[in-house]
């Protein structure tokens, strides 16, 4: 598939979502990082702002949910209409029954793992999910230096798929720019999150020049 460009509104300006979610239209979701403070230490998103982004959104919302007991919280995400919604595996006490609910709202089903998080942790559940997301950065907040480690955990999950004949994106997030973007794209990811690299420039310049430099390392 081709580069799939989902920018965090967690590096726009939060004064003005409607103007900077309309600034990234030409992207192919807009992620949004759910925080609770507890799961990692930041506090940003709760369910209001949510169903309101949602609302305003001219790009379906690719929520990533950084919470403690998401088996309680994350359906009532997909319940909104959202595009998709992804959890940590870290977090989940149930995920394969957690991800027959979110479809069951109509919503994508992913999975989330921290850098210190082996493949093999969700290696035997993946086809119970629609995406993978492989934290490039230790969840919690943006900015970060892009962790060139997580990459042969990258490599796993797409020879897996690969071999399996598993349909399932796989999603890097954290310290994504025109420079890392093609590393990842190497290792098989298919789906990114950027944020400072998109908000701190012209933002739909900025997608357009992360997708052509994902394109030119993709790994088939």
């Amino acid at each position: 598939m081709s580069a799939q460009i989902n920018p965090s509104i967690l590096a726009a300006d939060f004064a003005n979502f409607e103007r900077e979610l309309g600034h990234i239209a030409s992207a192919d979701a807009a992620h949004v990082d759910v925080m609770d403070n507890h799961f990692v230490p930041n506090l940003t998103f709760g369910q209001p702002m949510v169903e309101r982004l949602q609302a305003v959104s001219p790009i379906p919302l690719d929520l990533h949910l950084m919470i403690e007991d998401p088996d309680r919280w994350a359906p009532d995400f997909a319940a909104m209409g959202v595009w998709s919604v992804t959890f940590h595996a870290e977090a989940a006490t149930a995920p394969v029954t957690l991800a027959k609910k979110l479809r069951a709202e109509g919503a994508r089903a992913g999975i989330a793992l921290r850098p210190g998080t082996p493949f093999s942790a969700v290696e035997e559940i993946l086809g119970s999910f629609d995406q993978l997301l492989i934290m490039t950065v230790e969840p919690g907040f943006g900015g970060q230096r892009f962790m060139a480690e997580t990459m042969p955990k990258l490599r796993q999950a797409h020879e897996f798929a690969k071999r399996t004949g598993l349909e399932l994106q796989l999603q890097v997030d954290g310290g994504i720019t025109t420079d890392t973007i093609g590393i990842a794209a190497e290792h098989g990811a298919d789906t990114f999150v950027a944020g400072s690299a998109v908000f701190r420039g012209e933002p739909a310049e900025q997608i357009e020049a992360l997708r052509q430099a994902a394109a030119q390392h993709t790994h088939e």
